[in-house]
């Protein structure tokens, strides 16, 4: 295989390998900033072996057992106490002979890991942004750049965050565990969205060439299932899960056939997964039944639910999401919840209606640079009939798009929209 062909292939297997690898790394070593440094050697000495050797048939396997060794080193190169570390370098000896007998043995995390994992970086010693910045580069493997748009924040910002908080985490000498039941509602709410930008990263991906990133969308997905099955009677554990499991039944109809992105109203619905839709639903229902406030990640799921009961576009209940949106706007207020309630008045009501909520975000510090504001703005512009003004709309958005598929899409509806304003 080419040089070149091996480094993509590399990054690939980081993508999907390095949030596991991470977090079964700070079990064994009990220090998350180690664990990320430790996976991150495993990773450059795959860059420099890999292109040689081959890639092995088992590389997550590869990459955990060369970092259990690096471990091993530092620590008997570590002024640590001599007991510490002792213990810590025979648990690593004993796990990595059995990598080295057994490559898949490297594979077989201990199922709440990443569990765990999420917990530390979510402690309450940290700030909310840091725990939010924290727990994305290490349990959804974004870069800092991907966190700080995903934020809408400068990218300077998001690496002092995460920098400091993992500082903080070895200075307060953190547990790697998931915590007592009492403490669990002190961290939820940063967990909670963590998982969510986790699994809107592979919904929607701020960067890349794909309109998709499935190993995010599942590990998202799977973290919320546990999470839920950890905390039934948390009515927001269940919204989230609902809106996630709603969201990614469409995931194979958002696709075309050369990676082109499928918006929602062009999307075949007879591709839709009925069987995420139905466990959807049925999430929805038991976060409802638990009576307590309609919370952002709840009433999200009411709105999905609102598309996945519409087998044709047309069926679409807009005024009611609408509606949604009004009480989201209340519990969550953000320009970015304002924008797409703007896009639901424009369904439900007329282009005009949506325009000039549109209009009125115009001057958002927090969306200046986001490229949907300009992307709805072309939208209903060609809707109107305004074609040449929506053609600088997308132009504009396209410039903003970060994601190559993105960019690709908003610069074929400018092109589009310039074509059907000539005489």
């Amino acid at each position: 295989m080419p040089e070149a062909d091996v480094k993509r292939t590399i990054d690939a297997i980081w993508r999907i390998e390095s949030t596991r690898l991470i977090a079964g790394l700070a079990r064994i070593v009990r220090d998350v900033g180690l664990a990320e440094d430790l996976a991150q050697e495993a990773f450059v000495a795959a860059l420099e072996q890999w292109p040689e050797s081959g890639v092995p048939e088992r590389p997550g396997a590869w990459l955990m057992a060369t970092a259990k060794h690096r471990a091993i080193d530092r620590l008997r190169r570590a002024s640590l106490h001599e007991r510490k570390t002792a213990e810590l370098v025979r648990e690593l000896e004993r796990s990595g002979a059995s990598d080295l007998a057994d490559p898949a043995a490297a594979g077989d995390f201990i199922e709440d890991d990443l569990l765990r994992l999420i917990f530390t970086t979510c402690h309450p010693v940290l700030s909310a942004d840091a725990r939010v910045a924290l727990t994305l580069r290490l349990l959804g493997g974004l870069t800092t750049a991907e966190i700080a748009r995903a934020y809408l924040v400068a990218e300077p910002t998001i690496a002092q965050r995460i920098v400091r908080a993992r500082k903080t985490l070895a200075a307060a000498h953190v547990p790697f565990e998931v915590p007592d039941h009492d403490e669990l509602p002190k961290r939820l709410g940063s967990v909670l969205e963590a998982i969510y930008l986790i699994f809107n990263e592979g919904y929607s991906p701020t960067a890349g060439d794909s309109w998709l990133r499935t190993e995010l969308l599942e590990e998202a997905l799977r973290l919320g299932r546990i999470l839920a099955g950890l905390m039934p009677e948390e009515s927001e554990v269940q919204g989230l899960v609902a809106l996630m499991e709603l969201q990614g039944s469409r995931s194979r109809a958002r696709v075309g056939p050369s990676g082109e992105p499928i918006l929602l109203n062009d999307q075949d619905r007879s591709r839709w997964d009925y069987v995420l839709v139905t466990r959807g639903l049925a999430a929805l229902e038991r976060a409802m039944s638990l009576k307590a406030p309609l919370g952002p990640y709840t009433l999200q799921a009411a709105i999905a639910a609102c598309h996945a009961r519409a087998r044709i576009p047309e069926d679409t209940d807009w005024k009611q999401i609408v509606a949604l949106y009004d009480a989201l706007a209340q519990v969550m207020p953000s320009p970015v919840v304002e924008l797409n309630r703007a896009v639901a008045v424009s369904m439900a009501y007329g282009p005009h209606a949506g325009l000039e909520l549109v209009d009125a975000l115009a001057d958002e510090p927090a969306l200046r640079d986001y490229h949907l504001l300009p992307s709805v703005r072309g939208d209903l512009l060609a809707k109107l009939g305004r074609g040449h003004e929506a053609r600088r709309e997308f132009d504009h958005a396209a410039t903003l798009a970060t994601n190559v598929q993105q960019r690709k899409l908003l610069r074929e509806r400018a092109s589009r929209a310039g074509a059907s304003s000539r005489p």
